[in-house]
């Protein structure tokens, strides 16, 4: 099993990468919100403007490389890219229970994916995960999602690492993966973050 994390745009490192180099591409790009990320509720008064500047959305050429370079695909917040990802009839919706009825943040997100299968809804979630994201999602989400779309021993890539929970997910799990996150100071977060949590897993 090999956990690679780089500090590279993600677009450069898929070109490096041949036809279906990956089995499964999980990805959370962002969804061009701007500061609606940032602006109103408790949660979000704890960033800053500067946190959301990283909020511009892939374009066309983005999904084409991710198409290209992946067997499969599982797209977060696909409601905002509906004019780049092919319709499917496997949807996954994320439930987050701890946020229901609290105007300020979502009920739910939505992800779309490239499987023949029924859509799927999960609330998979952990409270208490030191958030180092604005828009991090927690490991036992990604953790259901390699349960049941992936398999261990397959190759995953991830374009936006973020906070890192899917490189964490995918230790646990067994898959070789792949993250690319560009800006410097997400990647050393992120990267903190899973050299932790791995060293503390191998303690026991």
């Amino acid at each position: 099993m090999v956990i690679d994390l780089f500090n590279i745009d993600c677009m450069d490192y898929m070109a490096t990468q041949p036809d279906n180099a990956f089995d499964l591409a999980i990805v959370d790009p962002p969804y061009g919100l701007g500061e609606k990320l940032t602006n109103g509720g408790t949660w979000a008064a704890k960033y800053t403007k500067d946190d959301s500047k990283w909020d511009i959305a892939p374009g066309a050429e983005y999904f084409a490389e991710l198409y290209r370079v992946a067997r499969h695909w599982i797209i977060w917040g696909a409601n905002n890219f509906s004019d780049k990802i092919p319709g499917a009839r496997c949807f996954i919706v994320w439930v987050k229970p701890e946020m229901l009825g609290m105007h300020t943040m979502a009920d739910c997100e939505l992800a779309l994916t490239s499987f023949d299968k029924n859509a799927k809804i999960t609330d998979r979630t952990k409270g208490g995960e030191f958030r180092i994201h604005p828009t991090q999602k927690p490991i036992t989400l990604y953790q259901w999602i390699l349960e049941n779309y992936s398999k261990p021993g397959e190759r995953i890539l991830d374009t936006h690492l973020g906070s890192g929970s899917s490189a964490i997910a995918a230790h646990y799990f067994g898959v070789d993966f792949v993250g690319c996150e560009i800006d410097k100071d997400y990647y050393d977060a992120a990267a903190n973050r899973f050299n932790n949590e791995t060293k503390q897993q191998a303690m026991f």
